[in-house]
């Protein structure tokens, strides 16, 4: 039994990674604008359909990951007493960046310019900064914290999430981990003020 010869470029399995691969190449060379779902759905090598059993959007391509780390910590923060112990909160929001690899978002991040990406990576990291401050603010709230207090607090605390990961990827994926920044970042926290 002979096998036919496979065809040059990238085999054709549909998978998550491939995708998203697809995508971030696509992005440094035409910029994010200009790369269209059929265009990364044609350099991984898969139908549209396949593209949408993985992503709901070529943005869910650079955020789903993160997106699901997010989600986690939110429905965390809503169990009655979460709000009870900062210990907790701080553990929740490590465990939002612990283990975080290199992955589109980090890239995206890293080459927001090449990409095309300033405008749509801060419009994007504003959705997840809110969700995650509000779901903060109430854990606050619900031990107590009076409102205006608790928004700040869970504003600074998920800004401090957003940005770890930024800065991290900014610095080259080999320069320590995002948990590490936000280990760095916490502390501040407390010491915020004007003058």
């Amino acid at each position: 039994m002979t096998s036919s010869p496979r065809g040059v470029g990238r085999p054709r399995v549909s998978s998550r990674e491939t995708i998203a691969e697809a995508a971030c190449e696509l992005f440094l060379e035409h910029g994010y604008e200009h790369t269209s779902i059929a265009d990364i759905s044609r350099r991984a090598g898969v139908s549209r359909s396949s593209f949408f059993n993985y992503f709901s959007s070529k943005s869910d391509v650079l955020w789903s990951g993160l997106d699901e780390r997010i989600g986690t910590a939110v429905r965390v923060l809503a169990e009655p007493g979460a709000g009870a112990d900062p210990a907790r909160v701080e553990a929740v929001l490590a465990a939002i960046l612990h283990g975080i690899a290199p992955d589109p978002l980090a890239l995206a991040f890293s080459n927001a310019r090449a990409m095309g990406l300033e405008e749509e990576l801060q419009r994007e990291s504003a959705l997840r900064q809110g969700r995650l401050a509000a779901a903060l603010s109430e854990a606050a709230r619900g031990a107590g914290v009076e409102r205006i207090r608790a928004d700040v607090l869970g504003a600074a605390y998920a800004v401090a999430v957003l940005s770890s990961l930024r800065v991290w990827a900014e610095s080259g994926a080999g320069h320590g981990s995002p948990l590490e920044q936000l280990q760095h970042a916490l502390p501040r926290i407390t010491d915020l003020h004007w003058g």
